[in-house]
């Protein structure tokens, strides 16, 4: 294997298509403003490199980035990758980590306006993520241990699973389809309408007016907290403990210790069997 060590890259596609490198201490910025300088590279190692040209890591497969920073001017970093393992690495730039598959990345901090889109088979431990609009058309995507702040979230999402996680979102799991998450809390206004198949166990369910529209919606051994008007329209089966503030239209079965008002209008769609837990 190729060494680079203690260099600094500033000219367009510095280190275009190179194989088989261990490259460590190195920093890609520069008045000449090169874009790209790592694309098409295979078998890389990237150990405590700093990025602040645009669009590095490109095509880039089964390649180790680990104690990276990824600055504000590396825009767009990590994209139709496949095979990474990205760890101990910092992402503050927009649109990171897009159209990949295969990727994998562990204690880092990510924050990027719009990341994640469009990815396959994308797994996610021990992070801390910063992220407007996040994780949109995942598929197979697998989180665990993440602390996650944003407006909008795994929109479109499809077959995955969200572990011992924090989501302090707004919408979130909108047309969301076959996504599983397990004790986990969950903090946002609308959360999962339109969504298929969307499943939570053991998690607390935070805010106004969620899971609306919903088809196949399972609640298992949750809590919901701040939650009015839930399940409008949506076929549930919800075991809850504790209280929920109000449900509107539901179709299916939901036990809760308790519901402070059922409203079922003219708009209702079908029946639901409410009951107390005991």
């Amino acid at each position: 294997m190729n060494t680079i060590t203690d260099k600094t890259f500033e000219v367009e596609r510095a280190l275009y298509g190179i194989k088989d490198t261990y490259l460590q201490n190195c920093k890609f910025e520069g008045e000449l403003d090169g874009e790209s300088p790592l694309k098409e590279v295979l078998r890389v190692t990237v150990e405590n490199c700093t990025f602040n040209l645009r669009y590095p890591l490109w095509h880039a497969k089964n390649t180790l980035v680990d104690g990276c920073d990824f600055l504000q001017n590396s825009r767009a970093p990590i994209w139709y990758c496949s095979g990474l393992e990205i760890g101990n690495s910092k992402f503050d730039t927009v649109k990171a980590v897009r159209e990949c598959e295969n990727i994998q990345i562990v204690n880092s901090e990510i924050n990027s306006q719009e990341f994640g889109w469009n990815n396959r088979f994308l797994r996610i431990r021990d992070c801390n993520i910063s992220s407007e609009y996040a994780f949109l058309n995942a598929f197979c995507l697998a989180l665990d241990g993440i602390n996650f702040k944003g407006k909008y979230s795994f929109q479109y999402a499809k077959n995955s699973n969200i572990r011992n996680s924090v989501i302090d979102t707004k919408d979130a799991f909108w047309h969301a389809k076959n996504v599983t998450v397990v004790d986990s809390v969950i903090k946002g206004e609308y959360l999962g309408w339109y969504s298929e198949n969307l499943t939570f166990i053991n998690c607390k369910i935070i805010g106004t007016q969620p899971l609306c529209y919903c088809q196949n919606l399972k609640l298992i051994d949750c809590t919901l907290e701040g939650c009015d008007l839930a399940f409008e329209h949506s076929t549930v089966d919800a075991k809850i403990n504790g209280h929920i503030i109000s449900v509107k239209n539901p179709i299916g079965r939901i036990s809760a210790n308790s519901i402070g008002e059922i409203i079922v209008d003219e708009f209702s769609r079908g029946k639901c069997e409410i009951t107390e837990n005991k």
